[in-house]
């Protein structure tokens, strides 16, 4: 369990779902899908989700198309919207001072890009005190083969092999199907 006090509640990360950054993701339509079934399971348990979106000036200007989340994923009005601008979430963004609010000590973890927000997200989270879970089959990344990398496929299965059997002192990490998700 969390290693951090008084932190009993479970939070939903929904990362860098935006226009510019999933534009072109691997199964796209079917990871969005993903996200929006366990958006709405966590909204359904009253589990808060907190939307994080990333700016840079040179491929995401904040206001830009690109920089907006997409269209069929809404942040409700009472949700947080955490600006960021380096891979990790935490990183000098308000983000723990929102899961802190929240009494959240878990985390679930959806969005893109795996091999960048996604999995220094779950370190950075695991390495704070968080219990982290990614949701396997909700996030994605584009194909960055031609400068080296593995194929999307095999990034995201690598990582949530990984990830399933990822471990710290006090804490827990693992993956969960969207399908599979239970907020209750």
């Amino acid at each position: 369990m969390t290693t951090l006090d008084n932190r009993p509640n479970t939070a939903l990360l929904v990362i860098d779902v935006q226009n510019g950054v999933v534009e072109g993701a691997h199964e796209r339509d079917a990871v969005v899908a993903n996200i929006a079934l366990v958006v709405d399971k966590a909204r359904a348990g009253g589990v808060p989700v907190v939307w994080v979106q990333h700016s840079s000036e040179k491929h995401l200007p904040i206001g830009s198309e690109g920089w907006g989340i997409v269209p069929e994923l809404v942040p409700g009005e009472a949700e947080p919207v955490v600006a960021k601008t380096y891979a990790d979430s935490f990183e000098e963004t308000t983000l723990e001072e929102v899961l802190a609010g929240l009494g959240a000590g878990r985390l679930v973890v959806t969005g893109a890009q795996t091999d960048e927000c996604i999995r220094s997200t779950l370190h950075g989270a695991v390495v704070r005190g968080y219990d982290a879970t990614l949701v396997s089959d909700a996030h994605t990344t584009e194909d960055q083969s031609e400068w080296g990398a593995p194929t999307p496929d095999m990034v995201i299965a690598h990582t949530n092999l990984y990830w399933s059997y990822h471990t710290a002192p006090g804490r827990t990490a693992g993956t969960v199907e969207s399908a599979k998700v239970d907020f209750s």
